[in-house]
């Protein structure tokens, strides 16, 4: 798929900056090694580049300065002696190396290279500070922020109620502490779980017509990794924090997932599917990397 990106592989010779189709490209040649998986929204590769340890997709991390880069491998038997990495987009690190580099010439190379990812936006986004579930706080829905207002009653369970773009929280006198948080979470996420229960098929359905497919089943689930996923009998399983999104990168979830029920992988018919319904595919996906890990708490 045709993306801006930002690519340095490592040589003897002195290293050198050219501008590329792919964006800017730094070269620097060396005797070394790497591999990648395909999950929602990641850039396609070659199926014979892809490998895996143990069924889980090889991904590492390394800590620079103030900064996190986190990063996917991508091994090829076609890479012969160069280690690439490619910042695709903020946030998506990817290295690509020959089969059998090892883990720590890879983790070695990234840090090498630490300057250079970072200054083109590779630094992993920072995750959201843990929610105190407390007067003042927002949390996102459909986008927008939405203020917290806790009301401290006697007994009961822990209530949530949505009015006027307001949260109300009843909380019981008697929690307290990680007991307290721990309840109020819970709470919040069985009402994000409801809302996206009503939000989300209204929207299947409407893009289902521009696609003129028809998935077997809507589910709601609590996917750690993904914003959803197609199964093979045509079920569609959406993360219930889909809806703290705008209603903009929800249309692309959705449309991203249904366009799989009429092509499988990322080949680029699939993405002239997906732009039946969705033209601007590529913005959203790129809006949905810079903001998705701010949808949480």
């Amino acid at each position: 798929m045709p993306v801006t990106a930002a690519k340095a592989t490592l040589q003897q010779t002195p290293p050198k900056t050219e501008r590329t189709e792919h964006g800017e490209t730094e070269h620097d040649e060396h005797n070394e090694t790497g591999r990648d998986e395909t999950v929602f929204g990641d850039t396609p590769v070659h199926p014979k580049d892809i490998r895996s340890r143990g069924g889980e997709t090889e991904r590492g991390e390394i800590a620079f300065g103030d900064s996190r880069i986190e990063y996917r491998v991508v091994r090829s038997a076609r890479r012969r002696k160069t280690l690439e990495v490619t910042v695709d987009e903020p946030g998506l690190v990817t290295v690509a190396a020959p089969l059998d580099t090892p883990e720590d010439r890879i983790s070695e190379f990234v840090r090498r290279r630490a300057g250079w990812i970072i200054r083109h936006g590779g630094a992993a986004a920072s995750a959201p500070a843990q929610k105190l579930f407390v007067s003042g706080e927002s949390l996102p829905y459909l986008g927008r922020s939405v203020r917290l207002s806790i009301r401290r009653v006697e007994q009961g369970p822990v209530r949530v109620g949505f009015h006027h773009w307001h949260f109300d929280v009843d909380v019981p006198d008697g929690l307290h502490g990680d007991e307290r948080r721990s309840h109020v979470r819970s709470a919040f996420e069985a009402w994000y779980r409801e809302r996206a229960a009503l939000k989300l098929p209204p929207r299947v359905e409407r893009m289902s017509e521009l696609l003129g497919v028809r998935p077997s089943a809507v589910l709601i689930r609590g996917q750690s990794r993904r914003w959803a996923s197609c199964a093979p009998d045509g079920s569609l399983r959406f993360n219930w924090r889909t809806v703290m999104a705008p209603p903009a990168l929800i249309d692309y979830i959705v449309a991203h997932e249904l366009a799989h029920l009429r092509v499988r992988g990322h080949s680029a018919d699939y993405w002239e599917v997906l732009a039946l319904a969705v033209p601007d595919h590529r913005l959203r996906r790129r809006r949905l990397r810079e903001i998705g890990p701010q949808l949480s708490f």
